[in-house]
């Protein structure tokens, strides 16, 4: 992609770290850096790319004014397994009716969020979700509880109506949608909160029931088979008990650190391991498409990129997600993408400057 976009997810990532505190402080493997150190590294490297240095020149850059550090994955090795995702497009009413009946519900009125830290050292960076009944937090209900009984009555509302619950699935999945609405208005909902629920992969329980063959494993194949089985879209969807609430926002999409995110520069990691945000290098593949919309080849590259997401999929120093936008190639590349690489990071050197 050479720079196209690089600025634009720099600019964000500054754009955050100027929201909070200087002297927040960010760790990478035994070294922390304060937001204030972070701000002059990415303003230090966008400053040279501006420049359109040869792949030379960047080279020398970064050896002589940045430490380099790369992530282990599972297990102590090298490699990463990416994944990708994308912001969907979907039809969808303010009323429901009988074509819409498939509600995308606000964070209830019930959901407690706790951040444990305060209680112990060891709960550093925990957090759960939940309910209050007799003064006792009890686990938040399921997505069956969720979608097929009333339990959140008069405590959620619905911010529109789809006409399926895959759809509703997946935009849970990706974490915000453009709605286009049948009143010829459009919404742009995005993550808000979950019930605290863990994350099961329904692709994982499609293979371990030798539904899907883990070679032909992708978004499309989930959809094209609980299309061909209603009577297991219930049961399927419900495996994962975790469930999303959303917000409309006025731009879309947004990453957990409340940034736009960029098209291909943006990747979503587990927050309480790395760093966000953080100027990052991957090394993976990436799907070429024909003229039918059908990948013909998966083919390396790399890139430059920050981490500004996270995602409940994407647990474990050995995940990382990346954005690819919207339209036919980004539904593709992220329905699509489970191959290995390699992520380092990038942060000035201290002396420098």
């Amino acid at each position: 992609m050479l720079y196209d976009g690089l600025e634009h997810s720099i600019l964000k990532s500054i754009e955050y770290l100027n929201k909070i505190s200087s002297d927040r402080t960010f760790k990478f493997g035994d070294d922390f850096f304060t937001a204030s150190h972070m701000i002059r590294s990415f303003e230090y490297f966008l400053s040279f790319i501006q420049t359109k240095p040869s792949k030379k020149d960047l080279n020398h850059f970064i050896e002589s004014n940045y430490l380099v550090y790369q992530s282990t994955g599972r297990d102590g090795r090298e490699k990463i397994l990416f994944t990708g995702y994308y912001e969907p497009f979907l039809q969808g009413s303010l009323n429901q009716n009988a074509e819409y009946k498939i509600p995308v519900l606000t964070i209830p009125d019930d959901l407690i969020n706790i951040d444990l830290s305060p209680f112990s050292e060891k709960y550093k960076g925990e957090k759960i979700a939940g309910r209050l009944i007799n003064r006792t937090v009890v686990p938040y209900y399921d997505r069956r509880e969720i979608s097929h009984t009333e339990v959140l009555e008069g405590k959620s509302r619905q911010l529109a109506w789809l006409k399926d619950p895959i759809d509703l699935f997946f935009l849970q999945i990706q974490g915000s949608g453009r709605i286009y609405l049948d009143n010829g208005d459009t919404i742009n909902v995005h993550y808000h909160a979950t019930n605290g629920q863990p994350y099961r992969s329904i692709g994982k329980l499609l293979i371990d029931t030798d539904k899907i063959p883990r070679s032909e494993m992708s978004m499309q194949k989930i959809r094209e088979y609980l299309n061909d089985h209603p009577e297991e879209i219930e049961d399927v969807l419900n495996y994962n008990p975790s469930y999303v609430f959303f917000k409309i926002e006025e731009d879309s999409p947004l990453g957990c650190l409340n940034v736009k995110l960029t098209p291909g520069r943006s990747i979503a990691l587990d927050r309480r391991i790395f760093p966000l945000p953080s100027l990052a290098f991957i090394e993976t593949k990436k799907p070429l498409i024909n003229a039918d919309g059908q990948i013909h080849e998966w083919t390396d590259f790399s890139r430059f990129v920050s981490s500004q997401d996270t995602g409940g999929a994407i647990r474990g120093p050995g995940r990382a997600d990346l954005f690819w936008g919207n339209g036919k190639y980004a539904r593709i590349a992220a329905g699509h993408m489970q191959h290995t690489g390699k992520l380092y990071f990038l942060v000035l050197k201290q002396d420098v400057m």
